[in-house]
């Protein structure tokens, strides 16, 4: 597992990932500006016609405390989405994943296992399937454990578990899925489910450092490419018909 990590970690810096880790970083990037402002938006807007109605409810007196109020609830907004877009990397690097996971594969392979056959690319669409999946999952549990925040730490613990769970399947299983079929891959997951995930907790550590965590698609798919290689034993036939 440490071994896949550092040659995952070597590797990010060579010059033919360069080029997939500019595009998935500024992928990553968009996603998250977007994101922050459709949700800026309409949280305004929600605070703005909630003013309104307010004090027309409770009369002309009500103008000055309202207007302070909603100038606390903007600000705790705009503070909600900036550890909200920290919160929820790990969905947006589950679903930039998803754009470039047989670029990620392809290079490592040539690079590391040049005598075994290459995997075979996977359709477009079961990768973005897979990483929209695993982004809606992950949004749901940011959401589960969203009150639990501020109980003793129990809502980032619960964030960084699933975290790791997640993506940890995700990228094992889109690496595997490169030599056998998807129903093949998640048996093959479940077969070595302490291992991945014991993977898994290096991701969601590096996912969790802020700027960093914007390579996260590289560094999680290069190292579960390599995780897959050694629990097939070196010996990885394609499955005909994946």
């Amino acid at each position: 597992m440490f071994d896949a990590a550092f040659k995952a970690l070597q590797q990010m810096v060579s010059p033919p990932f360069r080029s997939v880790l500019i595009k998935s970083v500024l992928l990553a990037l968009v996603m998250i500006v977007l994101f922050g402002v459709g949700l800026h938006r309409a949280l305004t807007w929600l605070a703005i016609n909630g003013e309104t109605w307010a004090e027309g409810a409770l009369g002309p007196s009500a103008h000055t405390p309202l207007s302070v109020l909603i100038w606390i609830v903007s600000f705790a907004t705009g503070l909600g989405i900036l550890l909200g877009g920290v919160f929820l990397m790990p969905a947006v690097t589950a679903f930039v994943a998803s754009f470039f996971v047989d670029q990620i594969a392809d290079e490592v392979e040539r690079e590391h296992y040049p005598a075994e056959p290459s995997g075979k690319a996977l359709p477009f669409l079961r990768a973005i399937t897979e990483g929209t999946k695993t982004a809606l999952l992950a949004v749901l549990i940011y959401l589960a454990a969203l009150p639990f925040i501020f109980l003793a730490g129990a809502g980032l613990f619960l964030i960084f578990f699933a975290s790791a769970y997640l993506l940890s399947r995700e990228y094992f299983e889109l690496a595997a899925m490169r030599f056998r079929t998807p129903a093949d891959a998640k048996a093959f997951r479940k077969q070595h489910q302490s291992r991945v995930f014991s993977a898994g907790l290096l991701i969601a550590a590096f996912v969790s450092i802020p700027i960093v965590n914007l390579a996260t698609p590289i560094f999680g798919m290069a190292m579960m490419v390599h995780l897959h290689k050694k629990l097939s034993g070196g010996r990885i036939d394609l499955i005909e018909g994946r």
